[in-house]
C-alpha cells in the first residue's frame, strides 16, 4: 500500500478511528476534515511494519490553513487512524525527520 491507496480510502470514506485516535483528535482540537486534508496533501515519512496495531505508517501533511499534522494509520482490513498530533519542532527536522 502506498500514499495513493491511503488517499483513495480517505476520499471514499473507507477508514475508521481507533478509540485512541478519536481521543487524541478531540483532545488536540483536530477535526476530521483537518486529518483528511493532511492525508490528501501528505507523504509517508515512517513505516512501522511490526507495530502493535499491525503494519502502519506515519503520514505528514498540512491542513488547508497550513497546520502541520502527523497521522499514524494502521493498515488493518480497513485503514485505521491510530493517533494524530502536531509535530514538535524540537523532535522533528522539517516535520519529516525525527531528531536523534
Amino acid at each position: 500500500m502506498d500514499i495513493a491507496d491511503v488517499r483513495k480510502a480517505f476520499i471514499g470514506n473507507k477508514f475508521r478511528y481507533t478509540k485512541h485516535g478519536t481521543e487524541q483528535r478531540i483532545n488536540r482540537h483536530i477535526t476530521g476534515e483537518d486529518i483528511k486534508q493532511a492525508i490528501l496533501t501528505g507523504e509517508i515519512i515512517e513505516n512501522y511494519p511490526t507495530d502493535k496495531y499491525g503494519p502502519s505508517y506515519l503520514v505528514y501533511g498540512k491542513t488547508d490553513m497550513g497546520r502541520p499534522l502527523h497521522v499514524q494509520i494502521a493498515l488493518l482490513p480497513i485503514i485505521s487512524i491510530v493517533t494524530v498530533y502536531e509535530p514538535y519542532p524540537e523532535q522533528w527536522i522539517d516535520n519529516r525527520i525525527r531528531r536523534k
